[in-house]
């Protein structure tokens, strides 16, 4: 079996000047054709025709022949019909069984589909196979009487619509004697359907970052956990964190430590391992290019296996005081403003905010205080907000209204939502936090990812420790406009705190607000984003 494949790589293009030579994720693009030619396991020859002197060097530096193409094939008036069939005078194309034109506007074609490609056509006995993208769309034409006419008689869901096929540029595979000045259409053609990312053919500068995109997507993947006991922060941030990548990443989690209602409704790739020897054991088998952990500490062992499974692999860690934190390439935590390791970013400019969050401004401090929002994250493990409820039953509290936020890994939820009093209303699980937030003029919240989002908002805040590991949580903090209760404080003490605050003059509320929202909290993804991509 013998299939040449013939490479047309003209010099300009008016809309995209020297688009064969731009650079895409670190090579020309015609050099994305010429080696998918080299790496395919069909092709026996290879040969570029151009009449531009820099594609000829880098064919001829990447070992492939050329043939020097006249400069009257060198104009937009010429089909590409007659190019392929210029290298006639060169190479006897009866001496191949399928002659394949590779064009070099598709860059992100995969050397595994062009063989697959050809296989079917050998398979298939074709005339010819021809590289072709679905872009089942509405579409309308303009009639011999130029009235305009729907090419789809029935309006129906875009995934509904049949199949409507377009010529790409990757390959069109051709029996030698069907390669004529016009046509490279033999009798049995049949349709090779390409992903929608091998299908991008460059001919503007959007095609172009839009390959460069996809050429330059690594392979992601997060270990996260969340439970009753450590909370959902971690994997709200793993979510928002997720959605940042041009791809979709592979989140795992431990079964012994995480179930998979944590994660809620998602159409995120969940994977379940059964302890850190089932993890290693998939990841060293998958490979990946960008490894997350959020996880809290890691240890010396852990991290050492992980290098070692991953080891071209860039690994990130989130909130990390273990040991084994000093061997991550970087380490983000928001919750401290210093580190004794390097490789660590902290402090709250690298605060992930849900995207919800965003899209809010700071309250406006209001001249007194009606309503109030508790919420101690997704588990509450204390049950702080079993105690709220048993103060503000008293008088003195009539004329606020509590807003009781309760998330799904609370434990007792359902006992919680049969609390009833005419000035508490108890919300579960639910997705419109900032906009409850923020009608809101003070809050009550425990030291975690719910701080930071009422600093955003700049609402006065009372902040409580859950455990041990939260009170050492630096931002909030009287500097930063919370006032820190410690951990498992009196009644006496939170009824106190909540009396002063819900009592504070405006002008006092607002000097708390400003400390607040003094913090850059709004672009913690992006420094994030820019510090992971550049690693």
């Amino acid at each position: 079996m013998k299939v040449l494949a013939i490479i047309p790589a003209c010099e300009g293009s008016s809309s995209l000047p020297n688009k064969n030579l731009r650079i895409i994720n670190g090579k020309p693009m015609i050099y994305y054709a010429i080696n998918n030619a080299k790496k395919s396991k069909y092709v026996t020859d290879i040969v570029v025709t151009t009449n531009s002197n820099e594609i000829i060097t880098i064919a001829k530096q990447m070992g492939v022949n050329v043939r020097r193409r006249n400069a009257n094939l060198c104009n937009t008036q010429v089909a590409i019909d007659e190019v392929v069939y210029d290298v006639k005078e060169e190479y006897d194309f009866f001496n191949y069984d399928y002659i394949v034109t590779m064009q070099s506007i598709s860059p992100t074609l995969k050397v595994e589909t062009l063989d697959h490609a050809i296989e079917q056509s050998i398979n298939q006995n074709c005339d010819t196979m021809i590289s072709v993208a679905n872009k089942a769309s509405f579409y309308w034409f303009i009639s011999g009487n130029k009235e305009l006419v729907p090419l789809q008689s029935e309006r129906k869901n875009k995934h509904q619509l049949p199949p409507f096929y377009m010529e790409t540029g990757a390959f069109l595979i051709s029996k030698p004697q069907f390669i004529t000045k016009y046509s490279r259409i033999g009798e049995k053609c049949e349709l090779f359907e390409l992903s929608s990312d091998e299908s991008i053919d460059v001919f503007t500068f959007g095609d172009l970052k839009q390959a460069e995109n996809i050429l330059c997507r690594k392979s992601v993947a997060f270990f996260v956990n969340g439970s009753n006991q450590q909370g959902l922060g971690h994997i709200y941030r793993v979510f928002q964190l997720a959605d940042e990548f041009f791809t979709k990443p592979d989140i795992y989690f431990d079964i012994n430590q995480t179930k998979v209602e944590m994660f809620g409704q998602t159409t995120h790739n969940l994977i379940p391992v059964n302890g850190i020897t089932e993890l290693m054991n998939v990841i060293g088998e998958k490979q990946y290019d960008i490894f997350i952990n959020d996880i809290l500490s890691t240890t010396v062992e852990y991290m050492t296996e992980l290098k070692q499974r991953l080891p071209y692999a860039k690994i990130i860690n989130f909130e990390d005081l273990g040991e084994g934190a000093k061997q991550a390439d970087i380490v983000f935590n928001a919750l401290y403003e210093k580190s004794i390791f390097p490789n660590v970013k902290f402090g709250p400019e690298y605060f992930v905010a849900s995207k919800l969050f965003l899209l809010y401004e700071p309250i406006l401090i209001k001249e007194k205080v009606c309503d109030v929002l508790v919420a101690f994250g997704g588990a509450d493990p204390q049950n702080y907000t079993d105690r709220i409820l048993k103060i503000v039953k008293k008088e003195k509290y009539r004329c606020l209204k509590f807003h009781i936020i309760i998330g799904r890994a609370k434990a007792n939820f359902e006992e919680l939502l049969l609390y009833r009093q005419d000035n508490v209303e108890i919300k579960y699980n639910i997705d419109n936090m900032p906009e409850v937030m923020s009608q809101c003029d003070i809050a009550i919240t425990s030291r975690g990812r719910t701080g930071f989002e009422l600093a955003m908002l700049g609402i006065p805040t009372i902040s409580i420790a859950q455990n041990e590991r939260e009170e050492k949580h630096d931002f909030m903090c009287e500097n930063n406009g919370f006032n820190y209760l410690g951990r498992e404080p009196s009644n006496n003490m939170m009824e106190a705190a909540l009396d002063k605050l819900a009592n504070a003059t405006m002008a006092e509320r607002k000097k708390i607000q400003m400390k607040m929202i003094s913090k850059d909290l709004y672009n913690g993804r992006r420094h994030i984003m820019n510090l992971i991509d550049n690693l």
